[in-house]
């Protein structure tokens, strides 16, 4: 089942679409599958569990994690050192408590910054006018590799709602982009989950997360 849906979805998103398999609650031998089945980037959100499946599947060495959950102060080296990829740099003050641990241990992390497109209380992340107002601080970071944008949704919105805010994702990295600033990249849009990912590709994703539309269900 997992490989079926894997090539399902790929033929959907085509090449220039990065599928990111989110594994929070899923097994080592179901990430063995999709795995098997072509994937290569899988995300976690949840640093201990994360670091017990690297762990275990370290002799699939070609493996590129990406984090994806909120990084309290305390996780923040930890991530830093088992992750290639940071979806979720969701405010100022993350940033640059990354950008100096990253110093200290001499990592260069693939950084997204985290935005609300909508008002949300149960999601974290840049206000638009707050991010742009950041950009000059943020353009001066040495060790983090700023490459792009990720949003999460609020629950409820209308497929209309869905696109639009997507789109306006989208436009919000143009503007950024046209700024030619030397240190912030706009290249990638990690944007679209199980239930809305075809919208996010049409709105110019280059990255979609999904956990239930691969493995199904999680257990309770």
């Amino acid at each position: 089942m997992i490989a079926r849906q894997i090539s399902q979805i790929e033929e959907q998103i085509g090449d220039r679409v990065k599928l990111v398999a989110i594994t929070k609650q899923v097994s080592v031998e179901r990430m063995r599958q999709a795995y098997q089945a072509g994937v290569r980037d899988f995300g976690e959100n949840r640093l201990q569990e994360a670091l017990a499946k690297q762990q275990q599947l370290q002799d699939l060495p070609d493996i590129c994690w990406h984090f994806i959950g909120h990084i309290q102060k305390n996780k923040a080296k930890k991530v830093l050192e088992n992750f290639e990829w940071i979806h979720s740099v969701d405010s100022f003050a993350l940033a640059m408590r990354l950008e100096r641990l990253a110093a200290e241990l001499s990592r260069s992390p693939k950084i997204l910054l985290q935005v609300k497109m909508l008002p949300d209380p149960d999601k974290y992340g840049w206000h638009i006018a707050e991010l742009l107002a950041d950009l000059a601080r943020l353009n001066e970071c040495q060790n983090l590799h700023i490459l792009g944008l990720m949003t999460i949704l609020p629950l409820g919105l209308s497929s209309e709602q869905t696109l639009d805010a997507f789109q306006g994702v989208r436009e919000v990295a143009r503007d950024i982009e046209k700024q030619n600033w030397s240190s912030l990249k706009m290249q990638e849009l990690s944007m679209g989950m199980s239930d809305d990912y075809l919208l996010a590709v049409k709105a110019g994703a280059t990255m979609i997360r999904l956990g239930r539309g691969i493995f199904g269900e999680r257990p309770n």
